[in-house]
């Protein structure tokens, strides 16, 4: 199957890389001509405009979109609106906000071009792992894309049986239909809501180990810990372990006073959509709201918990602290 793929940034560069490993056919475009030529080198067709992309797709085209939300994905669709043609497909596959995938399909579906929106968990790792997939637009173009998502996604080897009575094959392989547009980006906004609130608990978990030792306490009451340890064992048989505890401790064990890092966090938009979308349902979401409150302060001053989150944050998805000054 052949895509076209505009964006090839970390995630983008990989979900590439993941395509053309099993046998689909890329034509790839990036304002950063160097990511362009390392796409050629992994056996992608490279171009150099969104219209020398669009004239190598045949058709009906499908185009995915891996950029930032906001206005560099907002520029790119609107370019692709103008030349795309009726049947031609395009994929959000950032974290667009949900109500501007709605927006768009609406603009999108009086030309008879088809939209998905694709909210896309996996990180740096995503290449080797693969992608878990929330998928929002219309059924039939989902299934007819189906060969894309299917390799993109981990697949199902060595996973856990369904839970309890589910028995989509799809969520089984990590990737589903989650409803019409903006369904997609609603339920990853909410997942990286989630994600923040556990990245969370186990920043504080370890601040509160690490500080056991503080001599404002009782002699008898001090523990010198190594979290190292700690995090480690916790991976083993554990009921909180989880990739994110797989990253904590891969950090501790490098640097367990994770000197490298500031403990500066930021938040990239989709923890403070899912409070939003929190107030406006009346749901309480008192420990997601906690979290993302944690991250503002993070920016003003820093504990062992912030840096346990920046630890995480580098170790899933690559991301940096921003430098000072």
């Amino acid at each position: 199957m052949q895509i076209g793929m505009v964006g090839l940034g970390r995630m983008g560069g990989n979900i590439v890389r993941r395509l053309l490993q099993n046998k689909c056919a890329v034509v790839a475009y990036d304002q950063d001509e160097n990511a362009v030529r390392v796409a050629v080198t992994h056996g992608a067709t490279g171009t150099h405009s969104l219209d020398e992309l669009v004239g190598k797709l045949r058709s009906p085209r499908v185009v995915w979109v891996m950029l930032p939300a906001g206005d560099p994905t907002e520029s790119v669709i609107r370019a692709l609106t103008a030349v795309l043609q009726p049947a031609d497909v395009i994929i959000d596959g950032g974290n667009s906000y949900w109500q501007d995938d709605i927006r768009r399909a609406k603009v999108l579906k009086q030309r008879g071009v088809h939209y998905l929106d694709v909210g896309t968990s996996g990180g740096v790792w995503g290449l080797e792992r693969g992608y878990c997939m929330m998928i929002g637009g219309d059924k039939d173009v989902v299934d007819r894309l189906d060969p894309i998502f299917s390799v993109l996604a981990p697949g199902n080897g060595g996973s856990l049986p369904a839970a309890g009575k589910c028995q989509d094959p799809r969520a089984q392989r990590g990737y589903i239909h989650a409803g019409p547009n903006g369904a997609g980006h609603f339920v990853k906004m909410v997942h990286n809501g989630i994600e923040y609130g556990l990245m969370q608990a186990y920043a504080e978990g370890f601040d509160i180990l690490k500080n056991a030792s503080s001599e404002a306490l009782p002699a008898e009451h001090r523990f010198e810990l190594d979290l190292a340890k700690i995090s480690e064992v916790w991976r083993h048989g554990s009921v909180i372990t989880s990739w994110l505890l797989d990253l904590t401790a891969s950090a501790l064990a490098d640097d367990a006073a994770l000197s490298g890092y500031s403990g500066h966090v930021q938040d990239s938009g989709e923890g403070r959509w899912t409070i939003m979308a929190a107030i406006d349902e009346a749901v309480p979401a008192e420990v997601l709201s906690a979290a993302l409150y944690a991250r503002f302060r993070s920016r003003q001053q820093h504990t062992f918990a912030e840096k346990i989150l920046s630890a995480m944050r580098k170790g899933f998805g690559g991301h940096v602290e921003p430098k000072s000054g």
